[in-house]
């Protein structure tokens, strides 16, 4: 392919995607879009690209958790547990969902405990990143940060948590299968799986994408 036909392919494809922001931005309206799932599903960095397409501010649940406590994530699980940390997860997730439109990346346990999953389904639409264990443990294993796998067969951890959390993501609005693909074309599988949840099915059904 010549360079002229690489320039005018990619400018085709930047025009479509702006047309389907413009479709997902009217059919969110005010709503935040709050993004669920384990970690290593791609919240954080789908998050940010989905929040640029649609001019929206992003905000990262844990670092806003971070910032007001002045302590790591792995700090605060040492330090207090995990039913502490899970409290002020709840409280600073309900503070940040009263105000919008924002995307909102939310921690892995963030929709497993019943107060926050009930503040998310009523703060927003809420959008399930869902990655087969494979392509998780591919992204979780080059980094050395998660309390919840500091365990003897993390990849074992991993896939426990996947049975046990999965059936309660299944609960978010919408379902986009994260898989080893370009982030921007992941953000772009969201905007789709938005506009076409306004089309027609109803929040709750879980589109798939």
């Amino acid at each position: 392919m010549s360079e002229v036909a690489i320039i005018k392919e990619q400018s085709q494809t930047l025009a479509q995607v702006q047309v389907l922001a413009e479709e997902a931005r009217a059919a969110l309206g005010q709503r935040n879009v709050i993004f669920v799932g384990l970690m290593g599903a791609g919240k954080s960095a789908i998050g940010k690209l989905v929040a640029q397409s649609l001019s929206v501010p992003f905000v990262d649940t844990d670092a806003e958790i971070e910032k007001v406590s002045r302590m790591t994530i792995s700090e605060l699980f040492a330090a207090y547990g995990e039913a502490e940390f899970r409290a002020l997860e709840t409280r600073v997730i309900e503070r940040l969902l009263k105000r919008g439109p924002q995307v909102v990346s939310t921690g892995g346990g963030a929709f497993i405990n019943e107060n926050t999953r009930q503040q998310i389904k009523t703060g927003g639409l809420s959008i399930w990143l869902k990655a087969d264990l494979d392509v998780l443990w591919d992204r979780v294993s080059r980094r050395d940060h998660r309390p919840l796998l500091k365990t003897e067969n993390p990849k074992q951890t991993l896939e426990n948590l996947m049975n046990q959390r999965y059936p309660i993501y299944a609960e978010a609005d919408l379902t986009v299968h994260s898989i080893n693909i370009r982030k921007e074309a992941m953000a772009s599988e969201v905007l789709k799986a938005v506009v076409q949840q306004a089309g027609g099915a109803m929040p709750g059904e879980g589109v798939q994408s």
